[in-house]
């Protein structure tokens, strides 16, 4: 994955900005619950989070490899956080609050996403970075990989922010 600009990359977001995306993102939406997606790092330019691997998430029960749709779903959320990182980070002259308001304005526009091998583990990392934050729509690209660090599949996106 590319780097942000330093500039970028050196902003500290507000614990405030941080534990507000993390209920955005953990809690208030419900299917990322489900997933049981935890983020463990949101800075301007990457964010990351974990999936613990659970019964409810098997899409082959005799390999026990976790569903294409919950690797999916994944992605798509990290793609949406990245963009809120990178949304936060352009906005930093708003308060917190404002800048999570903005959240309200996101949607997936496209997703695209390669299975290069079989999700099994008992967790995964998962992460993201903006490629390109426009006035109207951001680019992102996402990994999704095993606990070993092997890269299991990648995702492309896009995003309306206005």
């Amino acid at each position: 994955m590319t780097s942000t600009p330093p500039a970028t990359a050196a902003i500290d977001f507000e614990p405030e900005f941080v534990a507000g995306l993390k209920t955005l993102f953990e809690e208030k939406i419900s299917f990322n619950r489900v997933l049981g997606l935890k983020i463990t790092s949101l800075k301007p330019d990457r964010v990351t989070a974990r999936i613990t691997m659970g019964e409810h998430l098997i899409g082959h029960y005799a390999h026990n490899r976790i569903h294409g749709g919950v690797i999916s779903a994944g992605l798509d959320a990290m793609g949406g956080l990245a963009v809120m990182a990178a949304i936060g980070a352009r906005h930093m002259d708003e308060s917190p609050l404002q800048r999570l308001q903005r959240f309200s304005k996101l949607g997936t526009i496209d997703l695209r996403v390669d299975y290069l091998r079989p999700g099994i583990g008992e967790y995964f990392e998962l992460r993201a970075e903006v490629m390109r934050l426009g006035s109207r729509v951001a680019s992102t690209r996402m990994e999704f990989l095993g606990a070993d660090g092997k890269l299991l599949s990648t995702g492309a996106g896009a995003y309306i922010v206005s």
